[in-house]
């Protein structure tokens, strides 16, 4: 029983989680507190839970895309185009302060994400050329469109409705939060209460063998793709509505990378086949959680990605069984021979 508890693939990642928790409440004892102001819960567990939206919707569409034995490195300037083009619309807009306005400039920052998506999917799935380098060219020429978009400036916006995706509350719950979970609830169900989960792991295992026993795998493979293009754009969108701007160099600059450690650090494999939604939930908060700990226990500023490494480094050899194995004590073997 306790073998087959370790053995899970999310018990590493949230011990590993509350372990940064306990760190947290020993360097600061009111971490964890929280309070009701103004009818919204504030505090540093609200924060992270807020934070971790963007890693987490990137992470969501990644963990389809690598269940599929693909990568998407384009992620990061999926997000910026989103906000680029949001932004430009609602600063173009009549009434920069209407709600419609933020409507229709983030229906028309998705549409665009979702045809990224779409030619993500055509280079994978229909031309053949490999996951990194067919998304490679739009994490190149991506930040160079949204740069075209607002032609190279910081584009800064005045409405409350955009940037409530970020600041706003719902119930007392930042609205972020709730896009996000909103967004892993609705893939769990799409993917473990339909055939649609199945199918994907079928062709990460063997692409072959799921297209000779009839799994159309070109359509799969376009479909995780366009999903990771939305969810890229929902992250972009929330980072541009937290400071009511877009800098179209560095806005998602490198998202990519926290959200592949997320889905890595979640269980699921890189090779392709079985994932894991709640694991990649539990790392994106480890990921956000690890970037508050940093300052608060004081850790000094040049050493910030060699800690992050290192943690990140260790959390996964928990979660490697060979690691788990080699570092187990084997107990002695006992004679099984009769008494003299």
């Amino acid at each position: 029983m306790v073998t087959r508890f370790l053995g899970s693939t999310l018990v590493w990642p949230i011990l590993a989680l509350l372990l940064l928790l306990v760190v947290n409440v020993v360097a600061t004892p009111s971490f964890l507190n929280v309070r009701i102001q103004d009818g919204h819960l504030y505090g540093n567990v609200i924060d992270i839970a807020r934070n971790s939206a963007p890693v987490l919707l990137v992470a969501l569409g990644m963990t389809l895309v690598i269940a599929t034995r693909g990568i998407d490195l384009s992620v990061g300037a999926i997000a910026a185009i989103a906000g680029a083009v949001a932004c430009t619309r609602i600063v173009g807009a009549g009434d920069e302060a209407a709600v419609t306005t933020a409507i229709m400039a983030c229906t028309w920052a998705l549409a665009v994400c979702v045809v990224l998506g779409v030619w993500n999917g055509f280079l994978v799935s229909v031309l053949g050329i490999q996951p990194i380098i067919a998304t490679l060219v739009l994490m190149v020429a991506g930040r160079g469109l949204a740069m075209l978009v607002t032609d190279g400036q910081i584009t800064t916006v005045n409405n409350d409705t955009f940037s409530d995706l970020a600041t706003g509350y719902v119930l007392g719950l930042p609205i972020a939060s709730l896009i996000a979970v909103g967004m892993v609830v609705a893939a769990a169900i799409f993917t473990r209460r339909t055939a649609l989960g199945m199918l994907i792991e079928a062709v990460g295992i063997n692409p072959e063998a799921s297209r000779l026993a009839g799994v159309r795998a070109r359509t799969i493979i376009w479909t995780v793709y366009v999903f990771g293009g939305f969810c890229a754009g929902l992250a972009g969108l929330i980072i541009a509505a937290n400071t009511n701007s877009v800098n179209a160099n560095s806005l998602g600059l490198w998202i990519e990378l926290d959200a592949i450690l997320a889905v890595v650090i979640g269980g699921t494999a890189l090779t392709g086949g079985r994932f894991s939604l709640a694991g990649t939930l539990v790392g994106a908060l480890f990921i956000t959680t690890l970037a508050r700990t940093i300052p608060n226990v004081g850790i000094p500023s040049e050493a910030n990605y060699l800690f992050k490494a290192v943690v990140v480094v260790a959390v996964c050899l928990l979660q490697s069984p060979r690691a788990r194995a080699a570092l187990r004590v084997r107990r002695p073997a006992v004679s099984k021979g009769n008494p003299v």
